[in-house]
């Protein structure tokens, strides 16, 4: 009688240990195939729709600082706030781990190096009186790397 309750209680174990993993391998594949939405719905908004496209062609990097990127900084409109805004929830999902830097480098390094190396956005950006502070960390962790 004590071996067969013996047999019982490590299969119990074993079963609940089998069950963990399943869990947890479960729970990764979750994980990654939201990344893997979010990434997707990112790029959709950045490159497909024509939102962005006129603020991406200003602030281009071939031409930088030029009278066209002084003038958006300046005016600060809708469509430039709306842009800096898509980079800073970009930062911001990646600051939570919804998506990679993997991820955020692969869609959208060229992009964010432009911010970069326009010095009158990296200044408004960086200012805090603008609110883009995890753009702005995020801009220069790239940096970093």
């Amino acid at each position: 009688m004590q071996t067969l309750k013996d047999i019982v209680q490590v299969s119990s174990s074993i079963i609940a240990v089998l069950g963990f993993v399943f869990a947890v391998v479960t729970y990764m594949r979750s994980r990654r195939l939201d990344a893997a939405k979010w990434a997707f719905q990112l790029y959709e908004k950045f490159y497909e729709k024509e939102t962005f496209k006129p603020v991406r062609d200003v602030l281009d990097c071939e031409e930088i600082d030029d009278a066209r990127v002084k003038k958006l900084v300046e005016d600060e409109t809708a469509e430039f706030t709306d842009y800096l805004n898509f980079f800073e929830f970009i930062a911001y999902l990646k600051s939570e781990g919804q998506v990679s830097e993997a991820d955020v480098e692969t869609l959208f390094s060229y992009y964010l190096s432009c911010l970069r190396k326009n010095p009158s956005v990296l200044q408004y950006v960086t200012s805090p009186s603008n609110g883009f502070e995890q753009l702005a960390k995020l801009l220069q962790e790239s940096r970093s790397s």
